[in-house]
């Protein structure tokens, strides 16, 4: 029996993953409204009926996608950050925020992310969802330029949701931008001078 149910449940996983990537490639090439649950299941080479039994629906498994995308997209910050060598805080911070506008110019990032999250799961939930990753690693680099003294003390939480929708925001004006080359470097101007207001004097 043992035996039985750990076999249903690796099903079960398989049923999901494969439905998780086949949501993720055509919202990514078609946006999610285009996209209907018969196209998914196709895709994924299941049923209807086993995408019902892993998702209430599909904005549930846009969720799921959007998730999984917002995970890796944090992960690869962290480690462009890391490989990026710098010890210095307030430039862990910038390179972060670089990282992410180059991330978030990429193709499937910004549909995904930027342009089909918050018309599918709606404003709150975009940014609830959004912030499950981010937020750690921005609190966490806060807190350690506060610790160091570069940055004067204050509540961390509020201030890694301030910085954070802020960047969000400036990813959000790049992607809809006729010349994002522009764009971008003029928001990267505008948030380094933002990073750089919160020095301690």
């Amino acid at each position: 029996m043992e035996v039985n149910r750990r076999t249903q449940a690796e099903r079960s996983a398989t049923t999901r993953a494969a439905l998780v990537s086949a949501g993720r490639k055509l919202f990514a090439a078609n946006g999610f409204a285009a996209v209907g649950t018969p196209a998914i299941a196709a895709e994924a080479g299941v049923t209807r009926g086993a995408l019902y039994h892993q998702f209430e629906d599909k904005t549930e498994l846009f969720a799921a996608v959007f998730d999984e995308v917002e995970q890796e997209v944090t992960a690869r910050m962290v480690e462009i950050v890391a490989a990026a060598g710098v010890t210095e805080p307030m430039a862990a911070i910038v390179a972060a925020v670089d990282a992410w506008f180059d991330i978030s110019a990429e193709p499937e990032v910004h549909r995904i992310v930027l342009i089909e999250a918050p018309a599918a799961l709606g404003w709150a939930r975009w940014r609830e969802l959004g912030v499950k990753y981010t937020l750690g690693m921005t609190e966490q680099m806060l807190a350690g330029a506060m610790a160091v003294g570069a940055i004067r003390e204050q509540p961390v939480r509020p201030l890694a949701h301030v910085l954070i929708g802020a960047v969000d925001e400036a990813a959000l004006y790049i992607a809809s931008a006729a010349d994002p080359d522009t764009a971008r470097a003029e928001m990267r101007a505008i948030v380094r001078q933002l990073v750089d207001g919160m020095v301690a004097r």
